[in-house]
């Protein structure tokens, strides 16, 4: 496939996503459209009350436009082939990590088994997803055999202070007891050594149970 058509298939016109905070590219969908996360942006003390991806940049029209332009190639059938080809055509081997939603979850456990295809098709790019949706993900697991290592679907915590006692990788914001996050002691980024901090690829380690995050 080629690359223009990759973009095309997968909604990615002008290429990845490439996030300030961290290291390679992403892809983001709206995070209106998350299932749980819509709900417990509505709830007080929520991790998602005062969600990053529904303000900021994010409200730009052109930015609303390509996340919407994302989530409806998803049900398009060449979309793994696409999203392998633009994943493995960018992502760089000697740092070979991407960020699957920088913005938005998973939408359904098609979704989720999709993404399994391209991690299994790409075992050289480590890909790290974090989700709330935890039925979800069970019922995934369930059906996809084998699940791929270098595939980190990192739960997330609904509630401020909060810890899962789940199967898996997870996260917390502000919650004792996990690996803390280093990016916001050092300017917001995972790449932190050049300032005196540490390149930190926590989040896409399946060995690490838990990573914290301040609230922000």
């Amino acid at each position: 496939m080629l690359i223009k058509t990759a973009k095309l298939v997968t909604g990615h016109r002008s290429g990845l996503g490439t996030p300030s905070k961290m290291p390679g590219y992403s892809t983001a969908i709206p995070a209106t459209a998350c299932k749980v996360g819509a709900k417990l942006a509505k709830v007080a003390g929520s991790v998602c009350e005062s969600c990053y991806a529904l303000k900021g940049n994010y409200t730009f029209p052109d930015v609303k436009a390509g996340h919407q332009r994302r989530l409806e190639a998803l049900r398009h059938p060449q979309w793994v082939e696409g999203m392998t080809k633009l994943v493995g055509h960018y992502t760089d081997p000697n740092d070979p990590h991407f960020r699957v939603h920088d913005a938005g979850d998973m939408q359904s456990i098609e979704h989720i088994l999709n993404w399994i295809a391209v991690a299994r098709a790409l075992p050289w790019v480590d890909f790290w997803a974090p989700s709330r949706e935890i039925r979800m993900l069970k019922l995934a697991r369930a059906m996809a055999g084998d699940w791929p290592v270098n595939l980190v679907v990192r739960l997330s915590a609904p509630m401020i202070g909060e810890a899962l006692d789940v199967e898996g990788p997870t996260s917390s914001v502000d919650t004792p007891g996990a690996y803390d996050c280093p990016a916001y002691k050092q300017e917001g980024k995972c790449d932190g050594a050049s300032i005196g901090g540490v390149d930190c690829r926590a989040c896409w380690d399946p060995n690490i149970p838990r990573v914290n995050y301040p609230k922000h």
